[in-house]
């Protein structure tokens, strides 16, 4: 086997950017050294990218492009038209390196690169799915005819480790792309196939709670319900989630008591959470604030829909300060407390409650304006 080795040259065309163990992962096209094949990959790796490079391509597909030299050579056109910046061209010879070659790692990472220069999300998403694919893969496939085992696992382990960082790179891209789209909907379904391919990524948590979130604002309810309670799933204990879904059933009389003890579950861990390392004392304060906030106004409308007035006023200002940074939620309060109140009948206190209201751009704005003009008079209407 030794003798064998050492009368090949193993030609892997790799990008700029990449480790050599990329080409590793997907077929390696082996060239005997001194063969006619050898000599005419010897001038196009020689000659400089541009015209003449694609050229001496030509003429070596046209002489000996077929097999894994048809690979060989879709891999060279691929590279040099990446080179040039001809990123249509790399993705066409992107196809069909992966047609020959499904489990072409550096082809995938390559068009990938293409999509983020072009702009192209889709092409990026779709390049970057492939990856978990051909990686596990990799992984599953047995040793080589004459490697032991150990060697095998040293050698997966080795080009597994070699391409993190071009595997990070495009996980990046693709979370980066998904919050670049203004559209929610479409925002919400990219990065729902990012966590589908990327289940255990670094950007995952993350990306999971912006998928409800995005489908909030995109105002598709039962998408939003659904995600959110996948990402429970994946972490009950996930407090932008409890109070995402607190917030939303508080209103509900079917799913009071939920709400509550949603609302209830997010202030009892948020009373023992501890600042991760990478956010500044600040923003974990305002965080912290602001997640209160929504948990103690969700309460306080729970207890509005029981009956339970005075403890609602309770929980609206315990929000109230909290809130304050945020001109949804603020307003979105100061409307429950200022409406609680009127409907208690303690008109004055409403009336200076809802005036602030009116001045909160917020979606309650006009509501709180309706509600202090009916109080106008001194009379509460509910």
């Amino acid at each position: 086997m030794r003798r064998i080795l050492n009368l090949v040259v193993l030609w892997c065309v790799t990008a700029a950017t990449a480790g050599t163990a990329a080409a590793q992962i997907g077929k390696a096209v082996a060239v005997s050294a001194g063969s006619d094949e050898d000599h005419a990959l010897a001038a196009i790796y020689a000659a400089p990218d541009g015209p003449d490079k694609v050229a001496l391509i030509d003429k070596f597909m046209a002489d000996y492009g077929k097999g894994d030299f048809e690979l060989l050579g879709d891999q060279l056109y691929m590279q040099t038209y990446l080179a040039q910046k001809n990123y249509p061209k790399v993705f066409e010879y992107g196809q069909k390196v992966l047609a020959l070659d499904p489990e072409d790692f550096q082809a995938v990472s390559t068009m990938a690169r293409a999509a983020v220069e072009t702009n192209d999300t889709e092409k990026l998403y779709s390049a970057g799915e492939k990856v978990p694919t051909i990686i596990a893969s990799y992984k599953a496939k047995p040793a080589p005819e004459g490697m032991s085992a150990d060697q095998w696992k040293a050698t997966q382990e080795n080009a597994i480790s070699s391409v993190q960082g071009e595997i990070g790179y495009i996980q990046y891209s693709m979370i980066q792309a998904a919050y670049k789209t203004q559209d929610n909907a479409a925002r919400a379904a990219l990065l729902e196939r990012y966590v589908a391919a990327y289940p255990d990524s670094s950007y995952t948590e993350g990306a999971r709670d912006q998928i409800p979130i995005a489908y909030q604002q995109a105002q598709n309810a039962p998408k939003m319900l659904e995600t959110a309670q996948k990402a429970l799933d994946a972490d009950p204990n996930d407090v932008s989630m409890l109070i995402l879904l607190a917030d939303y059933w508080c209103d509900d009389r079917q799913q009071l008591d939920k709400a509550g003890a949603d609302a209830q579950k997010a202030l009892d861990i948020l009373q023992q959470a501890k600042k991760p390392d990478n956010v500044s004392d600040d923003d974990w304060q305002k965080q912290v604030s602001l997640e209160k906030g929504i948990a103690y106004t969700s309460l306080g409308e729970v207890d509005v829909n029981k009956g339970r007035n005075a403890a609602a006023i309770d929980a609206f200002k315990q929000a109230k300060p909290l809130l304050k940074g945020n001109d949804y939620y603020y307003g979105e309060n100061l409307y429950r407390l200022g409406f609680t109140l009127a409907k208690m009948q303690r008109i004055p206190e409403a009336r200076v409650v809802l005036s602030e209201a009116v001045t909160v751009n917020s979606p309650y704005k006009a509501r709180a304006k309706e509600t202090l003009d009916k109080i106008s008079g001194g009379h509460a209407h509910s």
